[in-house]
Order: C-alpha cells, then structure tokens, then sequence
C-alpha cells in the first residue's frame, strides 16, 4: 500500500535526479545560460542578409558591435544583445532590420492551449518564444501549466507560488473585493451594502502588495522575461473554487487580464502563454486574456478528437461566462463576450512519409479550412534532442550534430514562426490604439 508519504520520497528521489540532469544540461552554477550565435547564422538567418553584405558592414563601421573571433579566425560569434544592437544600428537596402511593431498598440497576446496532454504546447510555446527574440521583439512568457515545463526550459526550478498565477489570482481576488466594498460603501442610494471579507489567512499573505513586476522573473534572454510556475501551484484549482466561494461576484477569469493591463503598453511586443492540458481557472484566465487562440495538435485522430473536444467545451465555458456576467464586469482591455482576433490550428510532430499524419493533416485542412497553418513542426531527431535537454532548436549549437540535420530542425521551426509573425502583424491592426 502506498500512501501521500510514499509519493513525497519518490518525489524526493526524483528532485535528485533533476539536479543531476541540469548539471549536464546548464552551467556549473545551475543556471542557464544562452550559447553566443555565429555570423553566419545571424546574417544568413537572422538577419536573411548575404554573409558578404554582412562583413562588409562590420567592416566599414568600426564602432559596431564585433562579436568575440574563434581562435582560427575563421568565425565571429555575436550575444544576443549585440545582434539586436547590429539590427538597430545597420541598414540593407536603406531598409531596417527591426521587426514591425506598429506605433500605439499594445502586446498582442497569445495563448498556446489545447485539452490534450502531449501536443506540444510547451515546445511550441517555447520556440514561437526564442524565434521572435532572434527577430527583435520583446517577448513576455506566462506559465499557467503547474508542470512548469515551459519556465524549466528557460532555466527557472526554484520558485515560490506566491510568485506564479496563482498569486496573481489571489492578489487579484483582495484588489477586486476591496473595490467591490468600496463601491458598495459609496453607492448613491446612502445603503451600505454587506461587506465581503476575506480570511486573515488569504489577506496576510501580503499578495495585494507585489507590484507587477514582483511576478516577472528574468531568462537567460535577455529580451525574454517570464511569469514562471511550479508544481505546488497546482492546488490552484481548488484554492480558486474556495476564493469564488469567499467572494462569488469575483471574476476569476479576469484576473490576469486586469494584471496584463497594468503593464505599460510598449513593455513587451508578444505576451505568449503556455496552458495547462484542461479547461479549469488557469486555462480559462489564459484564453480569456488571449487575443490569439494558437492551438497545436499531434496528427492522430486521437488528438484531433481530443482538439475537436477542446474547442466545444471551450465554446461552452466562454458562452456561459459572456451570458452569466452580460459585460457588467471590469473587462479591462478584454471585452465581453470574449473574441479573438485570430484561431490558428498548427499540426506538430508531423512526419511528411507517414501516409496517415498526411491524411489527417488534409482532415484538418478540410474542417478548419485556412485556419491551419500550412507548414506543420516536423518531427527530425534535433527536435527530439531538444525536448531532451530542455533546448530549444535555436539554443542548440549546430556544431554538436551535422550542420544539415540541424538546419532541418531549424526550418520546420522557422516556417512556422513566420506564419505565426504573420498572423501576429494582422492582429495588431485589429486591436484599439492604446489612448
């Protein structure tokens, strides 16, 4: 027989192996850190410049960032910070090389969801992420999954709830009780309406102090931040069933809507969210503060019924919360009843010679139509490496494995990123100027 205690030592048993696994896998010091980039790589891909063009304007600008130089003197390796320095300051073709980010508007977000377990959420979420950090953008991630996969792979493992989703959740039940007792103490009819109260236990926690930048936790990108999660935030669910008893006109769904909007409009470029596998509080915070719906699917019909399942049930919950609180509510920059400015449907560990992911991929072209992405993430053995080691493609050196295999790897990502960017551009003109 085996009891809660039995599970806390196999935990414990598994923490050791974590640790050991992250020594191989990041610096000494347990932290991650991110690889320097090629010249190569930053003109041909990053940039999409000649190599030639390149050097040619490292060379007549002197004062231009110039990379650290292999020991053989055949390759220059640039930081991150350096390339976006070289993207702010070098023109080709009197063209510049920022990405478009258009004046007045706010970050565009998206939430990365799906019911099923095993999409590849995390993966997507985390490569969507790296790529438009390579194209210059501003990226901030939020992790509503309490398996934390997504904050373990930018390099977060020690972090208290208090500083995840859930302590926005919480922090955001005392701040909207209290405005909600203010309003009743001030009403014009001069009756003073019950007060709700919050238990000593919720409201000594402190949590209605953090300031928004409290939950935001830097990466080894430097133009990367984070709102990580753990795994003793997965008594979120219940911890919010009880906080709606505590105060049932609270609109839990909002709360990290209402959060987002605190943050100065051109803090971020993309806020990015990677979702718990179940529709439940965290998920539902994470499409309602969504204004692009991005959801991966494997290539089995398993997965596309379980996508199929997503999207009703999904349907069902917002039609109840738009129906249940009819736009009375403080929607912040999110309206009611909730829309998004795009749905995007994109099939991963797509193998192009499986005759079966080829027909599903037509099944799902076939029922969603242009709201498929065209270019699937293949399955290549990097990928495979990658999740391996907590690595994305782009953080992979192309020298631990042949230069071709890499580039596959990197091109089946790259095609879906500009899809994404894409879809992300159309987006920003649908929403408001930001007054």
């Amino acid at each position: 027989m085996y009891t809660h205690e039995d599970l806390s030592n196999l935990q414990a048993q598994s923490l050791k192996m974590q640790t050991w696994i992250r020594r191989q896998t990041f610096s000494p010091e347990l932290e991650k850190t991110l690889r320097r980039f090629s010249s190569w790589e930053v003109s041909e891909l990053i940039f999409k410049v000649n190599q030639s063009t390149f050097r040619g304007r490292l060379a007549a600008d002197p004062s231009l960032p110039a990379g650290t130089v292999e020991e053989d003197g055949r390759q220059r390796w640039f930081t991150l910070d350096e390339i976006n320095e070289l993207r702010r300051r070098i023109k080709v073709n009197r063209k510049s090389l920022m990405p478009t980010r258009p004046v007045g508007k706010r970050a565009v977000r998206v939430a990365i969801a799906n019911f099923k377990g095993g999409a590849g959420k995390s993966t997507v979420a985390l490569h969507l992420a790296h790529a438009s950090a390579l194209d210059g953008y501003r990226v901030l991630l939020v992790d509503f999954d309490p398996q934390a996969t997504l904050s373990h792979s930018m390099g977060l493992n020690d972090v208290a709830e208090d500083h995840t989703v859930w302590g926005i959740m919480a922090r955001d039940l005392v701040r909207e009780t209290d405005r909600m007792n203010a309003v009743s103490q001030g009403a014009e009819s001069g009756t003073t309406l019950p007060q709700r109260r919050i238990p000593a236990s919720i409201r000594d926690l402190g949590l209605d102090e953090l300031r928004i930048n409290d939950f935001i936790k830097p990466t080894a990108w430097s133009t990367i931040d984070i709102v990580p999660s753990c795994a003793n935030a997965a008594f979120v669910e219940f911890a919010s069933a009880q906080y709606r008893h505590l105060n049932p006109e609270w609109s839990f769904f909002g709360a990290v809507s209402r959060y987002l909007d605190a943050l100065p409009d051109d803090a971020y470029d993309l806020i990015i969210f990677d979702c718990p596998p179940a529709i439940g509080y965290q998920s539902m915070n994470a499409v309602f503060a969504a204004d692009m719906l991005y959801i991966p699917s494997g290539p089995g019909y398993w997965e596309y019924d379980s996508t199929t399942s997503f999207i009703g049930q999904l349907a069902e919950a917002l039609g109840d919360l738009s129906h249940g609180f009819d736009g009375t509510f403080p929607a912040g920059k999110i309206t009611l009843p909730k829309t998004f400015c795009d749905i995007r449907f994109l099939l991963t560990r797509y193998e192009p010679g499986n005759e079966l992911h080829r027909a599903m991929f037509d099944a799902f072209k076939k029922v969603f139509g242009d709201r498929v992405t065209e270019h699937p993430v293949e399955m290549t053995r990097a990928v495979e490496q990658s999740g391996r080691f907590l690595s994305s493609v782009y953080e992979i050196d192309y020298r631990e494995m042949t230069r071709e295999t890499w580039r596959r790897a990197r091109a089946t990502f790259d095609r879906a990123y500009d899809e994404f960017k894409e879809s992300v551009i159309n987006v920003w003109d649908k929403l408001e100027d930001e007054k």
